[in-house]
């Protein structure tokens, strides 16, 4: 596969907090961002195949009740610049990919390090404002930032970076493709799920917020499925991720809170029915010590309620990794953790630390 996001099904949405524009019941089309603000006066609006220029954003300010059509492909000229690539707002919004792509040219940025240095790279790349139903080729680094101002559901994305697993000479013999997190949310009422997602960073990231839930995803070649990092002063809780299928990853679950964060909490995380195989280095990791791992872990953000239940979590680690490590700071994991739900095999097993409230699961 080529490194892209499919816009493969639809996102629709469900109320924002800022005035829509006045809209009339026409069509608008949008085959250059010279087309946008007229058609973004219509309740639907169509996509025809163009390149948007370097440098600059596609904005969509959607009015209420919009929807939008992709009818071809849209490329994104390369320029070493902040981003982000494409942003799309509005409220009450049914946005259908119909199988097209953006893609964001990564393999002309890509050198092996991300956000961490070499050239500026337009992170994240796609900066979702809407609320409602949602479905998106190379990622220059992180891919989804999402912040919607109500109810929404991402469903059916394809975020292909699987280019990014191959050196190119600027990457001095590692993975090109760095920091390529897939969802990085901060927000509330979120589902994402039956999307396929190929990177080289989390899968997902939950950073904050509470009611989100990730289902029926597959995520191949990454650092897993994470709650985290945790920063100060955050909250996370009702977090449900269930039927996920982690293939070829670091981890396949992680939960990690920044070693030096303080006054956060992190309650109520629910794993069900996912499988991972080829899992490099750990099948579960809750790690307390970020950005190190496995070292001194910090004590500012409160854990509880993390459960294995539901239908059987099943992973398999490889031959050097560890079955699943916990390292929390002192006093700071709580209560009692019920792993009835978790299955892990292969590797060997790893230690847990400053926590002995683990029910029904024995490594």
């Amino acid at each position: 596969m080529s490194p892209f996001l499919r816009l493969a099904a639809l996102l629709a949405l469900a109320g924002a907090v800022v005035a829509a524009p006045a809209a009339s019941d026409c069509t608008g089309t949008i085959a250059s961002l010279d087309d946008v603000d007229d058609a973004v006066k219509c309740t639907t609006v169509v996509i025809n195949s163009f390149t948007v220029p370097a440098g600059e954003t596609f904005n969509l300010d959607l009015a209420d009740g919009t929807t939008v059509n992709m009818e071809g492909d849209v490329t994104f000229a390369v320029k070493d610049w902040d981003g982000p690539l494409f942003q799309v707002s509005g409220k009450s919004i049914t946005f259908n990919g119909n199988g097209h792509t953006f893609d964001g040219n990564g393999p002309s940025y890509w050198d092996g390090q991300g956000g961490n240095g070499g050239v500026t790279k337009p992170a994240p790349m796609m900066k979702i404002k809407i609320s409602g139903t949602y479905s998106v080729l190379n990622s220059p680094e992180r891919v989804y930032s999402v912040s919607n101002p109500a109810a929404l559901t991402m469903t059916a994305l394809t975020i292909d970076n699987s280019a990014g697993d191959a050196p190119n000479s600027k990457s001095d013999g590692q993975p090109a493709g760095h920091n390529t997190d897939g969802f990085d949310c901060s927000t509330t009422n979120l589902i994402i799920e039956n999307s396929m997602i190929h990177n080289q960073d989390d899968c997902l990231a939950i950073n904050k917020g509470s009611n989100i839930v990730f289902q029926n995803n597959t995520c191949i070649g990454g650092h897993g499925i994470s709650v985290g990092s945790i920063d100060s002063d955050v909250t996370v809780s009702g977090i449900v991720i269930q039927n996920n299928n982690v293939q070829n990853n670091d981890q396949a679950l992680r939960i990690k809170t920044k070693a030096s964060s303080t006054d956060s909490t992190v309650t109520n995380i629910t794993y069900s029915g996912n499988v991972g195989t080829g899992l490099r280095q750990f099948g579960v990791l809750i790690d307390q010590s970020y950005p190190d791992t496995l070292g001194t872990p910090g004590n500012g953000v409160k854990l509880s309620a993390v459960n294995f239940v539901g239908s059987t979590n099943t992973l398999t680690v490889n031959s050097g990794a560890q079955r699943v490590a916990v390292n929390c700071g002192s006093g700071s994991c709580t209560g009692t953790w019920n792993w009835s739900g978790l299955k892990v095999s292969g590797g060997t097993a790893g230690k847990i630390t400053n926590f002995n409230g683990i029910t029904g699961f024995t490594q």
